[in-house]
């Protein structure tokens, strides 16, 4: 049906162009490239005085970005995802301000149908995930005034992991990636190295630690109701040089409940567990109202 009508309005454009005699140019409006996403802004503030239940004075605030950057042409397919958001507290007890979040993330992954019609694609995938400001540790001196140790830092650590592998792709919503010959690259300031790889994996003096492994990496974002989305972020990978048993998890959870075009309540929740980082469950969650666009 959609062959036909292309020809008749060919054909109808070519008698214009006759009738005219000029040279008529029908526009390409098939648009290859998809963005959406969404940049938002959380505020918030809390004062007590005299109220004997308790609290503590403060104000936080954070920014963040989460966009999609997707192209689709006939057999190829090339996502892109842009993860970026910063967070900071103030309270009334503390000589610092504290970062509540910190994170910037870029996905890119690649891929080339089967057959055609076919929803497996062999692919080619890029993961880079690093903070934008220092991170420290916090404590007290001898005469119990706060004090603060720099720890972390902008490309310290840093992970980019990449590798060739295959694709399962229903649609921009959901899709599988695996690949059994991943490499995956920690970087770090060598100033900050530990003895015994205590820094994220890196032996004490150098500046990066190489792996080779499988990785295996989920989407899906569902939208449970109107205004309402849930988007589901898991990434699963295991080191064949050493401790394979050992498998590293990073699943994120971004909630957005859209109150009007400029308004909406967000939850991003964020789980890793890395035993080169530590050997536990690294949770992170921020939730708030505020400026969406």
């Amino acid at each position: 049906m959609k062959k036909f009508a292309t020809a008749i309005f060919c054909f109808l454009g070519a008698l214009n162009a006759n009738a005219q005699d000029a040279t008529a140019i029908v526009a390409d409006t098939v648009k290859h490239w998809k963005t959406k996403g969404n940049a938002s802004f959380l505020f918030n503030q809390s004062t007590f005085d005299n109220w004997l239940a308790g609290g503590e004075n403060n104000i936080s605030g954070t920014i963040g970005a989460n966009y999609d950057f997707n192209y689709q042409k006939d057999d190829i397919s090339w996502d892109n995802k842009v993860i970026a958001s910063y967070g900071i507290v103030k309270t009334r007890t503390s000589s610092f301000a504290k970062k509540t979040d910190d994170r910037l993330e870029l996905n890119s992954l690649l891929g080339k149908r089967f057959k055609p019609e076919s929803r497996w694609y062999y692919s080619a995938f890029l993961n880079f995930k690093t903070q934008f400001s220092k991170g420290y540790e916090y404590g007290k001196d001898a005469e119990g005034v706060e004090i603060r140790i720099e720890y972390t830092n902008f490309l310290s650590p840093a992970y980019l992991s990449f590798w060739p592998g295959i694709l399962w792709k229903r649609d921009d919503n959901l899709k599988f990636n695996f690949a059994p010959a991943t490499s995956k690259i920690t970087i770090v300031d060598k100033n900050f190295t530990l003895p015994e790889e205590k820094y994220f994996g890196v032996e004490e003096g150098k500046s990066m630690r190489y792996e080779l492994g499988f990785n295996a990496s989920a989407y899906y974002k569902l939208d449970i109701m109107a205004n309402v989305s849930f988007e589901n972020i898991l990434n699963l990978y295991s080191n064949y040089l050493e401790e394979t048993q050992n498998v590293d998890l990073d699943y994120q959870l971004n909630i957005v409940m859209k109150i009007n075009k400029y308004l909406s309540t967000n939850l991003s929740f964020q789980t890793i567990y890395d035993d080169n980082a530590y050997r536990g469950f690294q949770i992170r969650q921020v939730f708030g109202v505020g400026a969406n666009y």
